[in-house]
């Protein structure tokens, strides 16, 4: 059985902590990999590799920082095809979602490989008599990023270029269920000539986690995943003194207007909450439906989700995959026969589905929920898959109070004809990202990306000049340099004229 190990130093390194978790193909199953689990001592020697690193590559150029990442570029670029098939095998997501995971994460490469402009700095001259002042940014040393499941490449392509084009070196701590493309992605770093060192991965469970947010060398960490683990980490890696950006689950609402293209909405209803099977933080949980439009919208979602076709990722005809692993399929179940116990009507139950050929893979058909209220499970919790709930109001100002109640304040989405309804949505919803007419309003790589509330903890959000501002601190440098007439001396306080 193939094992995929760290890589510390520029190449890989065999795990001997002893300890190993299985990699399953969620369509079959089947384990089909072991992933080694890193103990304290494995990430030190990955910090001390990222540390030593930095010595030279915090000094570099900016011309050679951008250059490695240039060529980065292309080769991520030139294997996007191979790296979706990493993400479909151990994931399950569709190739062609896998594809565009890969080029939302080239995205942040070729923001990073901007990085002279965004690291300018200002300059005010003349301050005072031949006094001038600069505000510059410096990078922050070795920094660390601890990734989810759903995202295999495109969470670590979030981080880590952004991190090493401000003059950082990086550990990385991937999902052990998703190994394989975080380790391709370090091979094709080292082939585009990043030293040895300064990108480096450690697997592993919370052992490895808990030995880098308390690692006294490490600098700053970034997390995507569940809220309970993201303020555990907020937590544990600020009382040690580290920056943190921790970014959390999510309850993401979908307000439709009674004015809404039904059609549209039906559509984005469907793209957003069943994508991926769901397991993405940015996917619709809830739709919100206001005065008599819930019924024809639920029957337009129903004609098409009877319609989409559910199986293996590799098959070019399916539309949706298998979830990550059994245990959470059958949580997400759960939720759908605890709806149906609670008082909601079960529209679509696809708790029963599997796939021929593929009985043993962690299937789940979509479902949906009607008549949703906020002290059910399903509404309350985050799923996490292809559940989708229906919850109806009678007014816009009922909607607004139910979604700003929420804990979450991830993405949201108002579907409506009307500018001035959207634009008083998009200023009183409490949510860090909004789409109008738009279902997943996942920022591009030049605007940062993040949520409110329990969606995240720290000050940053995610890439963008908040990344930037992440994995750098600001200095302000003042200097006068003495004019061949200057003399003499003066002890009293420096004045500004």
């Amino acid at each position: 059985m193939k094992t995929i190990n760290h890589w510390i130093g520029g190449k890989p390194v065999e795990g001997v902590s002893g300890n190993f978790g299985p990699v399953y193909n969620p369509a079959t199953g089947a384990q089909e990999k072991q992933v080694a689990f890193a103990s304290a001592g494995e990430v030190d020697a990955a910090v001390r590799a990222a540390k030593e690193a930095f010595a030279s590559w915090g000094t570099s150029s900016l011309t050679k920082r951008t250059s490695v990442l240039f060529k980065y570029r292309e080769l991520v670029d030139a294997h996007r095809a191979e790296i979706a098939r990493l993400i479909t095998a151990e994931h399950g997501k569709v190739h062609s979602d896998a594809l565009g995971e890969v080029a939302r994460g080239l995205e942040i490469v070729e923001l990073a490989c901007g990085i002279p402009e965004k690291l300018k700095g200002e300059l005010s001259t003349q301050v005072s008599t031949r006094v001038d002042v600069a505000a510059i940014r410096q990078s922050l040393g070795v920094v660390a990023g601890i990734t989810p499941f759903n995202f295999p490449a495109m969470v670590p392509m979030w981080m880590f270029p952004l991190a090493i084009a401000c003059g950082n070196t990086f550990v990385l701590k991937p999902s052990e269920k998703v190994p394989s493309a975080a380790f391709k992605l370090a091979e094709l770093a080292a082939e585009a000539g990043l030293p040895d060192g300064v990108l480096n991965i450690v697997n592993g469970d919370k052992v490895a986690v808990d030995a880098i947010l308390e690692h006294p060398d490490i600098a700053a960490v970034s997390f995507v995943g569940s809220t309970p683990i993201a303020r555990y980490i907020h937590t544990t890696g600020t009382a040690h003194g580290k920056r943190v950006q921790a970014l959390g689950g999510a309850k993401n609402h979908m307000l439709v207007l009674p004015d809404a293209d039904l059609d549209l909405a039906a559509d984005s209803a469907i793209n957003a909450a069943y994508g991926s099977a769901g397991e993405r933080c940015m996917a619709i949980s809830v739709v919100v439906a206001v005065g008599e439009t819930a019924d024809p919208l639920i029957g337009k979602i129903k004609e098409r989700a009877d319609r989409l076709r559910i199986g293996p990722g590799d098959d070019p005809s399916s539309e949706m995959g298998p979830l990550i692993t059994k245990v959470h399929r059958d949580k997400v179940a759960s939720y759908v026969t605890g709806a149906a116990a609670q008082g909601a009507d079960v529209v679509i139950d696809g708790t029963g589905y599997t796939v021929e050929g593929y009985e043993d893979g962690h299937w789940l058909g979509i479902s949906l929920l009607d008549h949703v209220t906020p002290e059910m499970d399903a509404y309350r919790d985050e799923i996490f898959g292809p559940v989708l709930s229906v919850v109806r109001v009678d007014t816009y100002d009922e909607a607004i109070a139910l979604m700003n109640n929420s804990p979450w304040g991830n993405g949201t989405a108002i579907f409506t004809r009307d500018g001035g309804a959207a634009r008083r949505f998009q200023l009183e919803v409490e949510a860090g990202m909004v789409g109008v007419n738009v279902p997943i309003p996942v920022p591009v790589g030049y605007h940062s990306f993040g949520g409110w509330k329990d969606s995240l903890f720290g000050d940053h959000h995610i890439y963008g000049n908040d990344g930037v501002h992440f994995y750098t601190r600001g200095k302000v440098v003042t200097t006068r340099w003495p004019d061949p007439s200057d003399g003499g001396i003066n002890l009293g306080f420096p004045s500004n004229h």
